[in-house]
């Protein structure tokens, strides 16, 4: 074989190598890191705290074939006066934002939802009833269906820290399913009118109550977002 010829097939090769990697990485950095719950644990807004819900994301991940781990549910948790000592302390509150890692962030079809935590809680944020898919890549109830399902669990307001309106916006910090509330946001972007709110997809209103059924009642089901933490 001439030289030059063996040259040029050195140098092909190494291209398709080369292509082969780039899709490979590609393929790998776009892994699903993002999804909404098919189904909430089944209690209403009592979901076992911040870690019952960390795991509820990690099941449903690794039951739909998901090889990525430490998933962290979108979820805030207000600040708490603990006045049962001689002095009153307080007990911090959680930013789901500041849960999530930095991003970047993908749904199970490969299309990106964020790069990172600031891009999130802008108006670049596609997050609608098409990309707001669960970890099988299904779409979730909106408004215009029924059941509706489109009140998704966060408990924080539009920057995705916890609230200081000072009522429960949590079910008791995620272990309710009776009395209390939680500020729920509209994955599909619909709501009662085209105020802002009713359109957030993190902080639109507050539900009637914790449990499945009071969930049920305002359009939700118990059903929240997870992010990969990387």
């Amino acid at each position: 074989m001439k030289k030059s010829r063996l040259l040029k097939l050195v140098a092909a090769s190494a291209v398709v190598a080369s292509s082969a990697f780039s899709f490979n990485a590609v393929a790998q950095d776009s892994a699903m890191s993002f999804f909404l719950t098919s189904a909430g644990p089944g209690d209403g807004a009592n979901l076992g705290g911040l870690e019952g819900a960390d795991a509820h994301c990690s099941a449903l991940a690794s039951a739909a074939g998901s090889k990525v781990t430490n998933w962290k549910a979108y979820l805030s948790l207000p600040a708490k006066i603990d006045r049962s000592g001689d002095k009153p302390t307080v007990i911090p509150g959680v930013n789901a934002r500041d849960r999530i890692g930095s991003g970047p962030w993908y749904n199970a079809k490969g299309e990106l939802i964020a790069n990172n935590v600031d891009e999130l809680h802008s108006p670049k944020n596609p997050i609608s009833k098409a990309a707001g898919l669960d970890e099988n890549g299904n779409e979730i109830n909106s408004r215009r269906d029924k059941p509706n399902r489109h009140d998704i669990l966060t408990g924080s307001d539009p920057h995705g820290m916890y609230s200081t309106a000072g009522a429960d916006t949590s079910c008791s910090g995620w272990t309710s399913n009776g009395d209390g509330s939680a500020i729920v946001g509209h994955h599909d972007r619909e709501g009662l009118s085209q105020d802002w709110h009713m359109i957030s997809w993190n902080s639109a209103h507050g539900t009637v109550g914790c449990s499945q059924d009071a969930l049920k009642k305002t359009g939700g089901d118990g059903l929240f977002y997870c992010f990969a933490d990387q």
